[in-house]
């Protein structure tokens, strides 16, 4: 009601936490939450629809499209549909934290490299997403195998995935193909792909899956039993 009176101060009533860097969070849709100041990494299940509920950022005013820019233009106006969207006892949960916080947790590892877990756990009792992280030593090489097809980015480093050439780039030209991303399907990944570091730096990939790819996947908080 007040959004053009100013800041409608949300701020007053919400919860900030530090990010860590290679910790994350698993949040459920209709749970306010904000961008932070990190780069980050975020499979998401579904569209990447959203309202922006603050209505003044940084001094800057917020406008009430971006409120309402996945909303029927009947509701525009109605508040009360727009306030239905969010899970409120999610989003007043006093232990948020520990129902939502991740840090990364070691799944396999061998000499020069290991698998991480770094996003896991269940939104409303359903695998919908998840995702690991590689890293290899320069020289080391090692040979994944998943239960299901991946989307793989590499983030550091270069170096093989089987035939393919995996390297992050620094500049990309107009035009010019990239050899960061790889998807690794079904048959690939129960047989097995070999990936290898050729570079001086370790090498860093993540990859993620879709839903119910893992018979054993980790719960939120699973990260505190290590």
């Amino acid at each position: 009601e007040d959004w053009d009176k100013g800041d409608n101060g949300i701020l007053d009533l919400s919860r900030a936490y530090r990010l860590r860097r290679g910790a994350g969070w698993l949040i459920p849709p209709g749970v306010l939450h904000a961008p932070g100041s990190l780069c980050t990494y975020e499979p998401q299940w579904g569209s990447d629809v959203f309202g922006m509920f603050q209505s003044l950022v940084e001094g800057r005013e917020v406008p009430w499209s971006l409120l309402v820019k996945d909303v029927p233009k009947d509701k525009h106006r109605d508040l009360d549909f727009i306030i239905e969207q969010l899970d409120w006892e999610k989003n007043v949960d006093t232990h948020f934290k520990e129902h939502n916080y991740l840090e990364p947790i070691t799944d396999q590892s061998g000499q020069g490299w290991t698998d991480r877990w770094i996003v896991y756990g269940k939104v409303d009792g359903q695998q919908l997403f998840s995702s690991k992280e590689l890293t290899i030593e320069p020289g080391a090489k090692c040979t994944l195998k998943d239960p299901g097809a991946s989307g793989w980015i590499t983030v550091q480093g270069r170096g093989r995935m089987g035939k393919l050439n995996l390297q992050t780039p620094a500049m990309i030209r107009f035009g010019e193909e990239t050899e960061d991303e790889v998807f690794i399907t079904h048959e690939a990944a129960q047989r097995g792909v070999t990936v290898e570091n050729t570079g001086s730096e370790p090498l860093v990939g993540l990859r993620y899956f879709g839903p119910d790819v893992h018979a054993k996947l980790p719960s939120v908080g699973d990260y505190r039993k290590g």
